[in-house]
């Protein structure tokens, strides 16, 4: 049963997502929240799986929340719960350890899947918004335009420096496997041994990483 904690300040969101993941059997709302110190309180209290953040919060914000979690909880998943006003949030959040962004008016079946996916280990960044992180991303990677490269990035052969370019630009491994002509599983493995060679958690920080040193 995935253990999930809903931190949102609006109730009827939060009865809403209660009513919806309520009838998925292997999901389970442990605990709601209605600001980021709520959430990372009820954190050790109930040692969620995944925790669904809204961004903006009072006391404590989604993403001042999710970079506090993270750092003491690192084995809690995050998605964060955003509008299409909420863009300017995207980077720092993936930055601080979201696993992804899920629209608030997501279909039910999309919001239940987003959980599964993260709680497996995979990253969440669905096409409506992907435009808007990879834009962040780009901003980002031309202020550190000139800045030295990370000597991690060293490590990559050719073929991984490819696949991390192509993560870089928001292609799944579907769209990866077809660019390079390779097979999807061969894809997952190259990248499990990159986010391994990297000491990397997820899929998401192999895009910051990628971007950020222009790979």
């Amino acid at each position: 049963m995935i253990q999930v904690l809903v931190a949102d300040d609006q109730d009827i969101l939060v009865e809403g997502l209660k009513m919806i993941l309520g009838k998925e059997g292997d999901i389970h709302i442990c605990a709601t929240a209605s600001n980021g110190k709520e959430a990372y309180a009820l954190c050790r209290r109930h040692a969620p799986d995944v925790i669904l953040m809204d961004v903006k919060m009072p006391e404590m914000n989604g993403v001042d929340a999710t970079g506090r979690i993270k750092k003491d909880f690192p084995q809690v998943k995050i998605i964060v719960l955003t509008t299409f006003t909420d863009d300017e949030f995207i980077y720092e959040a993936l930055k601080n350890g979201a696993s992804g962004y899920l629209l608030k008016d997501a279909p039910p079946r999309e919001i239940a899947q987003a959980i599964r996916t993260v709680y497996q280990g995979g990253a969440l960044i669905p096409s409506e918004v992907a435009v808007k992180v990879l834009d962040q991303f780009s901003q980002m990677a031309r202020g550190h335009a000139g800045k030295e490269q990370d000597p991690r990035a060293a490590l990559l052969t050719e073929r991984e420096t490819d696949i991390c370019r192509l993560v870089g630009e928001g292609k799944n491994n579907k769209e990866i496997a077809h660019a390079l002509f390779l097979s999807e599983g061969t894809v997952k493995n190259h990248i499990t041994r990159i986010l391994i060679k990297l000491d990397l958690r997820d899929r998401t920080q192999l895009a910051v990483f990628s971007i950020k040193n222009d790979l």
